[in-house]
């Protein structure tokens, strides 16, 4: 009888033991960035539960506190959101993987095919149903069909190279802000070196107007700067809004030269420039011609989106940012 007892209760602490355990959710207290970034590995995620953010401020001019009053309303920096970027950043990197960054600007690769499903947008120009616009974009075939792709990927866009594929034509990919695998042609596909630890991540928050950079070191993530900023304006033909994504920063200008709206008129330029997708570019103050020098701040920056797809900031930030910040290792986050 005792044995008998003595079994029942060894059972019952086994059920309580496994009916805990199931009952934690590694994922509540960390929502995704978005609803479209890639479910994480429940594993990896368990590694990346923790993610420690401090001020440790590099650039200290024009800061902005974590909420602030603009006209009769409160703005803030979306922390949760930051969070859930840099832990994607961080899962994506433990195991040791190879990276690549979907590049076509101005259609240098060649104009991607037409998507099985399309329209013309307010702009007059082919776009996907994910309204992913045809012109600057690279073709994402379906791994079961690469006769006609399924929809376009922005130029800019980080991707997880995959090497389970022999075709001398594709490279095999899993994008990040969005969940899939899918097939791209090599063309498209400028891979980043093994070297490269995605260490430096830059947020730009289209609803608040503002940015924050940070740096990673010794497991801690370290804000470097809080500013404001202004985004790009939705208004048809010439002006269009800072596209939502996760990319990478892929080239730098000290003088970005833009033309005015509709002409090949030089109009001027833009300091210190950094490229993250097609034309939009992280800046200084515009500089308009024939004024040639330098200005330092915007009293319009922090207040409505007004710009062409890139992000006004303050001339000494954006400085901070080129000089800081490198080619093909800085993730940029566009959220809202």
């Amino acid at each position: 009888m005792a044995k008998v007892t003595t079994a029942l209760l060894v059972i019952s602490i086994l059920i309580l033991n496994s009916c805990r355990q199931k009952s934690v959710d590694p994922e509540a207290a960390n929502p995704p960035l978005q609803d479209t970034v890639a479910a994480e590995d429940k594993k990896e995620t368990k590694k990346t539960d923790t993610v420690i953010i401090e001020k440790e401020f590099l650039y200290d001019k024009y800061t902005l506190e974590d909420t602030y009053p603009y006209k009769d309303t409160t703005r803030q920096f979306q922390w949760e959101k930051i969070r859930a970027g840099l832990k994607t950043i961080d899962s994506m990197q433990i195991e040791h993987s190879s990276w690549g960054i979907l590049q076509n600007y101005r259609n240098n690769n060649g104009e991607a095919p037409l998507v099985k499903e399309y329209h013309r947008n307010v702009y007059k120009r082919i776009s996907d149903n994910y309204e992913v616009e045809r012109y600057q974009s690279v073709p994402l075939y379906s791994v079961q069909d690469t006769v006609v792709p399924e929809r376009y990927g922005r130029d800019g866009a980080l991707v997880k190279l995959i090497k389970e594929t022999d075709s001398t034509k594709f490279e095999k990919v899993e994008t990040i802000y969005f969940p899939g695998e899918w097939l791209v042609p090599r063309k498209y596909v400028k891979k980043i070196a093994d070297s490269v630890v995605f260490s430096n991540a830059i947020f730009v928050d289209r609803v608040n107007e503002n940015i924050v950079t940070l740096q990673k070191n010794g497991g801690k993530w370290f804000v470097r700067s809080m500013n404001p900023v202004t985004t790009g304006l939705h208004k048809p033909p010439h002006q269009q809004e800072t596209p939502l994504g996760m990319f990478v920063i892929q080239e730098k200008k000290y003088k970005m030269i833009f033309l005015v709206d509709g002409t090949t008129e030089t109009g001027g330029f833009a300091p210190y420039a950094s490229r993250f997708t097609n034309g939009g570019y992280l800046h200084g103050v515009p500089v308009n011609a024939p004024r040639k020098d330098f200005i330092e701040y915007s009293a319009s920056l922090g207040t409505t989106p007004r710009s062409h797809m890139c992000v006004r900031n303050a001339t000494s930030h954006a400085r901070f940012i080129y000089d800081t910040f490198p080619v093909e290792g800085t993730v940029v986050f566009v959220i809202e």
